[in-house]
């Protein structure tokens, strides 16, 4: 190759291919200028070079990541056909697996995309499949860096509309060459320097003369007449590092070292600069402290709203979402009929009132659980701020907050708004804030003002402030922030000053171990970060809800031909017999419309067909299961007096079908509290609690078990090798950190504030062992050794990152001896040990083992000594590294390398991210019962690893799939890979069950594109667990949408904190829980619970008795209305289809208002298929929910025909006793004595049915069962002689003698009844005796009290479970550590704590 190709195109992977001399060009030219967009150091992909002596592609081959994608892959198709290693294909290409062949960021990460070679020979393959599969598809014996870094590119939003842009085979090379560079842009973002380097892409429409004037070179691409592609960076200084931007308005702008954008310009400058143009379409202007300026742009106030409804939009959304309802809209139309006079056989009020009554019910159910939402968004909304008014702070309510308003916030307040800081009360304008409700992390981040606003001391400085911010719109964006602060006068004078999210502070967060903050808003309301990831309150249907919907419509089918029928019928035997029927005076020549009159009448005959009591039960029925849930002690949570809480009650049977779990992480599975457990110090063990079993003795020399912390603080004051190895040992944890002590006036207590709640820990477990850190200062520490204040100097420190997995500090003791004190994972510091055999290593290795079998986070600690010269000499080296231009972490790396060597293992530590009480053996529980739990989480990728591990979500014998890949394309080619290996593999003896997928934030965002999201949704869906690290609130919300989207399944989404309202809201339901980072996901969730462990008994017991209960209510209902109201049909038969109904109308209202009203709502609140106790014993009967066994369309007609099947029965064998209905004195009992007894025998029936699906028989059955019959029989007497005197109803005067005398009535009520039963009771025998189902015999264990022989197999599963864990422990020892990356130096050089 050629030495003028640029350095990153010889070093890709994908540059060039030694058999074609071809390159993948994108090439550019003018004439006389040598000058292109792409030449540009803005765009950062490697895959993309231009040479200019090198042949363009054609136009069509612009898509290069496509061109290498199918290059790639035509390769490895022809090592397989060929059997040839693959390794061999590569050398074709000029580079080979090799730790000494130097190539670019792009091509490692492509390195490690391929980094599972293909078998060797097609034989071999055969031969180890299973082993090539399983290589293929689990990362985690690979040792990858896992950089999970949060999502910093553009919204979602941006994204999918980029990928929604076709590229037409039409289009203008230029078209496809800027539909390319959105794309690489689109992803390379988040890499460019912060509020640095805007670019412009000009579609070929653009004319030439509209940018000559701006002294930006045109150049073109592919083919002729293509159109122009403009350069945004004129100039890129090699030596500075720097970028120069030259515009029409003489304004210039560099990035410095730092990120950090600067600016220079006159006055009649502008910052468009900052922000590619100065159209004011992507940028918005702000006026400090100035409300009237501001009032021109109309931003939004500061009241924030979660709930459903307000005062203009309740009726219609209320109506809206009744009438989405068929029943509701079937009743409406009939009572609206009814009004029309002629047409109704019965009274014009027996729908419209109930169906009123029902809807009024309804709307006071949703107007009192939303009025909830409104009172807790108006206790937010009254929270008070301190907002700068003159020259004095006055204390304003929230949602009087407005942009541009200078703010005065103070330590532990939450932060009312988005804003920009201007300065803090702590050294170089420094602030911690912590953002669990936006991110879920509970590590402290620093923010930092602009060195010139820090000056901004007092309430003067302030009110001398003259300017204005441009910033970007609105977005969703938690990690980015584009703006200028322009000062036009007063205390800063004029200039511009660029901002970046160092400077911003969001909504949500909240200010910590800082005295107060002065601050600027800039973004309110619904316009804040925060709330742009929250979506709106959306309403909500379960799916038992929409499958009664849907038999509702083929009910309405029925009835409608029903009432056909029935006209038809009329109309035939009318004209048949129209000489008998003059005495109708029938009106001649008008047949149709009589016909359709008869139709009518008969809807309103059969209208009853659909109950409407079936609505206003539902509800009341799902009310009282939420009363149930708010009163289940079991979920009282005593040390927070936080019971659980129904915030819904329409969802309560969907707790009971969930498939899909979406869970936060920090304060929902753990306890957001990190505790120094364990240690290791030369090969002896120390704990905190030790059992007796495990005390500490000598066995052969050789100390065996574990010593406690107070014998620990005794072998310190010995005067031996221990006690020295112990000193170095807790110094280290005292020293080799980068915590900042707080320690409040007249308080002993001193609280350690750290970014990483690990160091934290470990400086309080020093302090245990009387080495107490008390003082921060720029350049030294104090520490308390055993009583005695000692000051250590702070030289240099070698700070942690992900991919050194270690941290390292080196200290001049007081003795004046300079130590280099390292802590890490024990991957990174035994490869570092002088003596990696010997000493204590060996010992130590076991007790990580130990450690992170009870899934402790460990690290490994370690120092050597460091002479005065080696130090000097290495730290010119550092000081050089440090002040580079370029490649600075890369540099301070690699001399960090230099001394971290030769190092002596001092031991280890154990820290227990404390998981949340019961949380193992619920997730465990969970997916006994056939739940998929996703984690979705803002914290670091090891540690959500770890935690997964933990908490049993990820079991010791899972493969996992490790998904870190930088670009779409990157990703996508994992994805289909990891697929391709689990589709091939099934068939073999492989167990697909035990996978688990981890992805991180910035996969995730190319996961979530239309063209991956299939592959991604499938490889998540075959995986039994999946974690997702570093997500945004809207990462989360898009994730729950995308597999409610594609999967019809039931989701449920629970967390803690406001970043997980969007992910609450989006999924089925959301369980909120009351926890440390607030009550806002608690508010906006349809439950609220205080422990992870209360799910358990949510789903599998309330969740399970509310589905079940509901389905056969909803059943019930249907079969009780069908099997009345079918019998009108059949005696149409008999009265010339004429409209007349047998029963008298009132009878027929009150047999659904008041009769067969009661055993529905026993069945519905009190009815268990199996208690609590056999329900959460036996997980797997809650997969009947999950499969609709107990309710879905089979169900429901079944029940259907046997309510038809009833009412055949019930009529014509009744009608056929009743025929000679002639009594003793020779009298005929008439219509209406025929109509009692058959409603009598219908209701006798329907009864009899309540009981026999009745599983638990309680004093509230007993009432409603047999009380329900009894109050017929004393509702009829009093009914036949009250009705008649107020002249409501004359049918039944008279009939009483005719029925309770009659010998016929009480034989016809008791033959009917015990006919109908006689094939349900034989079906539940054939059913329950040879073709049972899992509860049935769950049903007969609980009865009998059988014992249970299943302790015996689990004692087998938890050695097996051991077993497989000590597998996994010699792949990694539970290391993690949270700790934020870079800049903790100069927050330590800054800080005097003193």
């Amino acid at each position: 190759m050629s030495s003028n190709y640029p350095h990153h195109f010889l070093s890709s992977p994908y540059g060039a291919d030694d058999n074609s001399d071809e390159r993948l060009v994108l090439s550019t030219s003018t004439e006389n200028t040598q000058h292109s967009y792409l030449n540009s150091p803005l765009v950062e992909d490697d895959s993309i070079s231009v040479h200019p002596t090198q042949p363009r592609r054609p136009a069509h081959q612009l898509s290069v990541r496509r061109a290498v994608e199918r290059e790639e892959r035509a390769r490895r198709e022809a090592a397989r056909n060929s059997a040839i290693p693959y390794a061999e294909t590569l050398e074709e290409v000029d580079y080979e697996y090799n730790d000494d062949y130097e190539y670019s960021d792009y091509g490692q990460k492509s390195f490690a995309s391929m980094s599972r070679p293909y078998p060797k020979r097609a034989s071999i393959y055969e031969d180890n499949k299973r082993q090539s599969i399983m290589e293929r598809i689990d990362d985690s014996h690979l040792d990858r860096e896992h950089v999970s870094l949060p999502s910093r590119g553009p919204s979602m939003y941006q994204r999918m509309q980029f990928m929604d842009e076709a590229e037409d085979e039409n289009d203008t090379p230029l078209r496809k060459a800027s539909l390319l560079l959105k794309r690489q842009l689109s992803k390379r973002r988040s890499n460019v320097p912060d509020g640095a380097l805007r670019r412009s892409l000009l579609g070929p429409s653009d004319s030439a003369e509209t940018y000559r004037d701006a002294n930006i070179p045109m150049q073109d691409i592919g083919a002729p007449g293509g159109g122009q592609a403009v350069a945004a960076v004129n100039e890129f200084d090699a030596s500075r590092g720097s970028y120069s931007y030259n515009n029409n308005n003489n304004s210039s702008g560099v990035i410095n070292d730092s990120g950090n954008a600067n600016y220079d310009g006159g006055a009649g400058g502008n910052a468009n600069a900052a922000f590619g143009s100065g159209s004011g379409d992507n940028f918005r202007t702000v006026h400090i402290g100035n409300r009237e300026s501001n009032a021109q742009f109309k931003y939004k106030h500061n009241r924030v709203s979660t709930a459903k409804y307000n005062i203009f939009t309740f009726l219609p959304k209320f109506l809206f979402e009744q009438f989405s309802k068929y029943a509701n809209v079937f009743f409406l139309f009939t009572g609206c009929i009814q009004q029309i006079k002629g047409v109704s056989p019965t009274s014009r009020f027996t729908t419209i009132v109930p169906l009123a009554v029902v809807l009024a019910a309804t709307a006071a159910k949703e107007l009192a659980e939303d009025i909830k939402r409104h009172r807790s968004d108006a206790d937010m909304n009254k929270s008070t701020a301190r907002v700068l008014v003159g020259t004095s702070f006055e204390e304003r309510a929230w949602r009087d907050v407005q942009v541009g308003d200078i703010l005065r916030v103070q330590n532990k307040e939450a932060i009312p708004a988005d804003i920009v800081l201007l300065s803090s009360s702590e050294p170089e304008g420094m602030c911690y804030v912590e953002t669990s409700n936006l991110d879920g992390e509970t590590n402290l981040k620093v923010k930092q003002a602009l060195p010139e606003t820090s000056k901004l001391m007092t309430v003067a400085d302030l009110s001398g402030l003259r300017g204005h911010l441009k910033t970007e719109v609105p977005n969703d964006s938690l990690y980015t922030f584009e703006g200028t602060l322009v000062s036009e006068g007063g205390c800063l004078g004029f200039r511009e000053l660029p901002l970046s999210p160092t400077q911003v502070l969001l909504r949500g967060a909240m200010l910590r171990n800082t005295n107060w903050i002065y601050a600027v808003v800039i973004f309110t309301g619904h316009e804040t970060k925060l709330m742009r990831n929250a979506t709106a309150a959306p309403i909500k249907r379960t799916s038992v809800e929409k499958t009664t919907n849907r038999q509702i419509i083929f009910l309405f089918i029925i009835l409608i031909l029903l009432a056909v029928m029935s006209a038809l019928g009329s109309q035939i035997m009318t004209s048949r017999n129209s000489d008998q029927l003059a005495y109708l005076y029938l009106p001649a020549g008008e047949g149709a419309k009589t016909f359709v009159k008869n139709i009518l009448t008969f809807i309103i005959l059969y209208n009853n067909l659909i109950p409407i009591s079936l609505i206003v039960t539902m509800e009341v029925v799902k009310f009282q299961q939420a009363q149930l849930i708010n009163a289940d002690m079991d979920m009282y949570d005593e040390s927070s007096d936080t019971p659980a809480l129904a915030r819904t009650s329409s969802l309560v049977e969907e707790l009971g079908q969930v498939e899909y779990i979406f869970s936060d992480k920090t304060g929902t599975l753990t306890c957001n509290i990190m505790e120094f457990r364990q240690c290791s110090v030369g090969g002896i063990m120390y704990s905190d609690v030790v059992e007796a079993s495990k005390r500490a003795r000598v066995v052969d020399g050789e100390v065996v078990g574990q010593y406690d912390f107070a014998q620990l603080r005794d072998h310190l004051r010995e005067n031996d090798q221990r006690s020295a190895q112990l000193f170095e040992f807790f110094q280290l944890l005292a020293t080799c950190h980068t915590v900042i002590p707080e320690q409040r006036p007249g308080d002993t207590a001193i609280e350690y504030q750290a970014s990483s709640p690990d160091e934290a820990a470990l400086v309080k477990g020093a302090s245990l062992a009387d080495f107490v850190f008390t003082t921060r200062k720029p350049r030294s520490i104090n520490v308390q050794v055993m009583g005695v204040e000692k000051e250590y100097e702070v030289l240099n420190i070698n700070e942690f990152n992900s991919t050194r997995k270690r941290m390292s500090a080196v200290l001049r003791c007081p003795d004046g001896s300079i130590k280099l004190y390292c802590k890490g994972a024990d991957t990174v510091i035994l490869e570092r040990l002088a003596d990696t055999t010997g000493g204590c290593v060996p010992a130590t290795l076991r007790h990580l083992e130990e450690y992170a079998t009870e899934g402790l986070r460990t690290l490994c600690i370690a120092m050597r000594d460091i002479s005065q010269q080696e130090y000097e000499q290495w730290n010119m080296q550092y000081t050089r590294a440090a002040t580079t231009l370029t490649n600075r972490q890369q540099e301070l790396d690699r001399v960090a390398e230099l001394i971290e060597r030769d190092l002596e293992l001092l031991g280890a530590t154990a820290i227990e991210d404390k998981l949340q009480d019961g949380v193992p053996q619920t997730i465990y529980t969970l997916a006994q019962a056939g739940i998929k739990i996703w984690v979705l989480t803002g914290d670091r990728q090891e540690t959500a690893i770890n935690i997964g591990y933990s908490c049993k979500l990820i079991q010791e014998d899972f493969s996992l799939i490790i998904c870190n890949e930088t670009t779409h394309w990157e990703t996508k080619e994992f994805l289909q890979r990891k697929l391709d290996a689990i589709r091939e593999g099934h068939g073999s003896n492989i167990d697909f069950d035990a996978l688990a997928l981890v992805i991180d934030g910035r996969s995730l965002d190319f996961a979530l594109e239309k063209d991956v999201e299939m592959l991604f949704l499938e490889l998540a869906t075959l995986c039994k667990a999946v974690i997702c690290c570093r997500v945004s609130p809207l990462q989360k919300a898009l994730v729950v949408k995308l597999v409610k989207r594609r999967r019809r399944a039931i989701l449920l989404a629970i967390g803690d904190g406001a970043n997980d309202v969007s992910m609450i809201q989006a999924a089925h339901v959301g369980v909120g829980i009351s926890g440390q980072e607030g009550l806002q996901a608690a508010r906006s969730a349809d439950f609220a619970i205080a422990q992870f462990r209360y799910l358990r008994k949510l789903l599998l017991v309330h969740g399970a008795w509310s589905y079940h209960r509901l389905s056969k209510m909803i059943l019930f209902s249907f079969y009780k209305n069908i099997t009345l109201y079918i019998t009108q049909f059949w005696y149409a038969l008999f009265n010339v289809f004429s409209g007349q109904t047998v029963y008298e109308s009132w009878s027929i209202t009150f047999y659904t208002v008041f009769f067969t009203v009661m055993p529905p709502f026993a069945i519905g609140v009190f009815d268990q298929f199996l208690n609590a106790r056999s329900l959460d014993r036996y997980p797997e009967m809650y997969k009947m929910g999950q499969k609709g066994v107990f309710f879905n369309v089979r169900s429901f007609w079944g029940w259907a025909i046997n309510a038809f099947y009833h009412s055949l029965i019930l009529f014509f064998l009744g009608t056929i006793i009743l025929f000679d209905d002639i009594e003793r004195d020779g009298l005929v009992g008439g219509q209406w004595v025929y109509g009692v007894i058959i409603y009598t025998s219908v209701l006798t029936t329907v009864l009899l049915k309540a009981a026999l699906i009745t599983n638990m028989w309680t004093k509230w059955t007993v009432f409603a069962i047999p009380g329900s019959l009894a109050l017929w029989f004393g509702f009829l007497p009093v009914y036949s002689v009250v009705a008649p005197k107020f002249g409501t109803s004359t049918e039944y005067e008279g009939i009483i003698v005719h029925i309770y005398a009659n010998p016929r009535f009480w034989l016809t009520v008791v033959l009917l009844s015990v006919l109908c039963m006689i094939r349900d009771y034989a079906y539940k025998y054939l059913k329950r005796m040879y073709f049972a189902k899992a509860y049935h015999i769950v049903q007969e264990i609980q009865k009998f009290n059988i014992p249970d022989y299943r302790p015996r197999m689990e004692r087998f599963k938890k050695a097996v479970h051991k077993a497989r864990l000590l597998q996994r422990l010699r792949r990694t020892r539970g290391y993690a550590f949270s700790q934020n990356e870079g800049g903790q130096e100069k927050i330590i050089r800054a800080y005097d704590t003193t």
